[in-house]
């Protein structure tokens, strides 16, 4: 057996070794129309939520769900370890409204009322 100085060190370096890091870090994103008016038609809510899923799919944000009504959408997402969260929800918020503002969905201008495409 070592001197009592060395079992002591080692046992307080083995104390802070962690083999695997598990971090479970739920956000619920709520993404509103301007001054909530509702500009998203009923029939294309489906087709947002679809593709907030492929955006978090595509960047590696799991999104555990999506919904909404035609004035907002709900995002609960799991943060990945090396993503801030201003940092996933400004990848969410960017894409998703480029992807409105190009199928003729403006969140803070005029209401639209025909659906997507």
């Amino acid at each position: 057996m070592g001197h009592p100085a060395q079992t002591h060190v080692y046992k307080t370096l083995d104390s802070r070794r962690m083999a695997h890091k598990y971090p479970d870090v739920l956000i619920h994103c709520v993404f509103s129309s301007k001054e909530r008016r509702d500009l998203i038609p009923k029939e294309s809510l489906p087709k947002l939520w679809k593709y907030f899923a492929g955006i978090g799919r595509n960047h590696g944000i799991p999104v555990r769900a999506a919904g909404g009504i035609s004035n907002h959408s709900h995002l609960p997402i799991a943060l990945p370890p090396d993503i801030r969260v201003a940092k996933a929800i400004q990848i969410l918020k960017a894409n998703s409204s480029r992807w409105l503002h190009e199928n003729g969905l403006e969140l803070s201008g005029r209401k639209v009322t025909e659906p997507l495409a």
